[in-house]
């Protein structure tokens, strides 16, 4: 069958319009990405976010109901306020897996309070009461370096990027620091088994939030995000529940230069505060967790993982540079 002239015509006028409307496209998603690389993040300083890990364990063990956990938590409420935060805590009392009362303390600071589009960004700040996968002195508690510390300085440098900054991201942010989220029950333990004994103080927000009604677009997760060579994939919880958030943020690392620490490998579901966010809080929330998907011995969360290894000496500036420069690049190109 032959094309009639006044078919053909038409024909030709629609692949002209077609392709016009492709090459207009195409211009318009290239200026979109040129005016998006042309974006000015301010720059992460690891030697400040470093500091503010050291700080930490120089206080000691933050476990709640310790003189250390109180001291730290009046020294991130104080930063946090000297860096322009609206900073609110919530004090609560809930009780461990062996029965013990603790007194918890949720810290929330935020910036650009009055605008509706927001980000939160959060750490737990209390650190492991017992070395429980360690041989020795399994019932001292950890320094927590990474895992609790790493997250809080990586947020405590953001906080005073936030305040320092000019311009500031166009968007609210929220900064939270959870407390009470790492005294979940050991695997070793005696006593019968019982659900929700991890992310105490996340379980507490998510059900009592800071504001009535608050909601942030997503919110991303930092924990033990400083140890040398970390390696951070892809969370079942956060694939489940903000799977383009994590697209987002593994595709903002690579733009910031750090392929080589967000890894397109999955990772299995953990439980950690951005769950209860999700499942309670309703915000899409990801974890960047460090996962070694190649251990073997149940060194998947590394080598120093609730051992007394967890301590300064494992902690790299790279790593904190990595991380915080990747969310500052996520929170600039909102």
């Amino acid at each position: 069958m032959r094309n009639k002239p006044g078919a053909l015509a038409l024909l030709l006028v629609a692949l002209v319009t077609c392709y016009s409307c492709t090459s207009l496209q195409t211009r318009e998603a290239k200026q979109a990405e040129e005016q998006l690389s042309g974006v000015a993040v301010p720059a992460f300083n690891a030697d400040s976010a470093y500091a503010f890990v050291a700080r930490q364990v120089a206080f000691g063990p933050r476990v709640p109901n310790t003189v250390a956990h109180k001291a730290t938590g009046d020294w991130i409420a104080s930063k946090l306020t000297s860096y322009g935060g609206k900073v609110q805590e919530q004090r609560f009392r809930m009780a461990a897996f062996d029965g013990t009362e603790l007194n918890l303390r949720n810290i929330i600071a935020s910036y650009n309070p009055a605008a509706t589009h927001r980000v939160m960004l959060a750490a737990h700040w209390d650190t492991r009461p017992f070395a429980d996968k360690d041989e020795v002195s399994p019932d001292v508690p950890i320094a927590g370096a990474n895992d609790g510390g790493s997250g809080v300085g990586v947020l405590l440098e953001i906080a005073r990027v936030l305040h320092e900054a000019n311009p500031k991201p166009g968007i609210g942010i929220d900064l939270m620091f959870f407390d009470g989220e790492d005294y979940g029950q050991p695997a070793n333990s005696e006593l019968p088994y019982k659900e929700h004994t991890w992310a105490l103080g996340s379980q507490h927000w998510s059900k009592n939030k800071h504001v009535p009604d608050y909601q942030a677009e997503y919110g991303i997760l930092l924990d033990m995000v400083g140890a040398a060579n970390a390696r951070f994939a892809r969370e079942g919880y956060s694939m489940q529940y903000a799977r383009q958030v994590v697209n987002k943020v593994w595709k903002a690392g690579k733009e910031a230069g750090f392929a080589d620490y967000f890894k397109r490998l999955r990772a299995p579901a953990i439980t950690d505060d951005h769950y209860y966010v999700n499942k309670w809080g309703g915000i899409p929330m990801i974890d960047i967790v460090e996962y070694n998907t190649k251990a073997r011995n149940g060194d998947s969360f590394g080598p120093y993982h609730h051992r007394h290894k967890d301590n300064m000496a494992i902690i790299s500036r790279n790593t904190l540079k990595a991380v915080g420069q990747t969310v500052l690049q996520v929170l600039y190109h909102e």
